[in-house]
């Protein structure tokens, strides 16, 4: 669908982890039953918000983070990419 694409402002381009297409028990899940995971790794992300001062804000994030967001926040681009904004991540994924 896209080459490459570069956030503008305080966006984050997000990769979705993958499923489990099993449960613990050995269940396998249907694609149409698994909700879509709600922890990505981060792409690429923009340069920053522009505060009221007119300076930019350096965005917290950086690519190869994996990340926490919610369940309806930002736009889907693909079945496997979502762009959002900073504010919309939840939290950094360590260790």
């Amino acid at each position: 669908m896209f080459k490459k694409l570069r956030p503008l402002y305080d966006r984050v381009l997000l990769k979705r982890v993958e499923a489990d297409q099993k449960t613990a028990g050995g269940i396998i899940i249907p694609d149409s039953a698994q909700e879509k995971p709600q922890i990505g790794t981060v792409v690429a992300v923009g340069a920053g918000r522009v505060n009221k001062a007119g300076d930019v804000v350096p965005m917290v994030v950086k690519p190869g983070d994996q990340v926490l967001f919610g369940k309806y926040a930002g736009s889907e681009i693909d079945d496997q990419h979502i762009i959002l904004k900073e504010d919309e991540i939840l939290g950094v994924i360590e260790g």
